[in-house]
């Protein structure tokens, strides 16, 4: 299966048990799997990196990437947690609440990160770039994988005649002369 069809989310069928929204689509799905796609990736990314800092500075240097990465993939994927567990009940209000979670976790991790300092055996270069590398990674992922959504949030408009929509074309209050 092609990671186009994996994040598409009318291509598969909602599972017996889960939530379903409007034509049987699962929404709680969405979430976990770019959670799961981003955090692979951002992961994969900083174990070569890791890789890297150590060969060149030593294991404080990979241990500062290591750290970078937990904290950044953490921050980000408590969103997509949360868009998981709001988008279950009101996909509409998932996207609204991502970005309210969004403000309280920048908020609350700059106050952890000021609370427990700057550990000595941390090398600020390498944290530095390993939590700018996994930023980027983890938002160019994230937008890639919501780039192939389709979320459906208003209802479909009526049938044509159904709704005394007039026809294309036409003038509404009729021909003027």
């Amino acid at each position: 299966m092609a990671a186009d069809e994996r994040l598409e989310m009318t291509s598969t069928p909602a599972r017996p048990g889960r939530g379903t929204g409007p034509v049987g689509v699962s929404f709680s799905s969405l979430w976990l799997r770019l959670a799961g796609l981003c955090s692979g990736t951002t992961a994969g990314v900083d174990a070569v990196l890791a890789v890297v800092a150590w060969l060149a500075t030593g294991p404080a240097a990979a241990g500062s990437v290591a750290f970078a990465a937990v904290v950044v993939i953490a921050f980000f994927a408590i969103s997509l947690l949360v868009g998981h567990f709001v988008g279950r009940r009101n996909p509409a209000g998932a996207i609204g609440m991502f970005a309210v979670v969004y403000l309280i976790k920048i908020i609350g991790f700059a106050a952890l990160l000021i609370w427990i300092g700057t550990p000595a055996w941390i090398d600020p270069p390498w944290f530095g770039a390993a939590g700018i590398v996994t930023v980027v990674v983890w938002q160019a992922i994230e937008l890639w994988g919501f780039s192939r959504v389709r979320l459906q949030i208003f209802n479909d408009p009526e049938e044509p005649g159904q709704a005394g929509s007039p026809t294309p074309g036409a003038t509404p209050g009729g021909p003027r002369g």
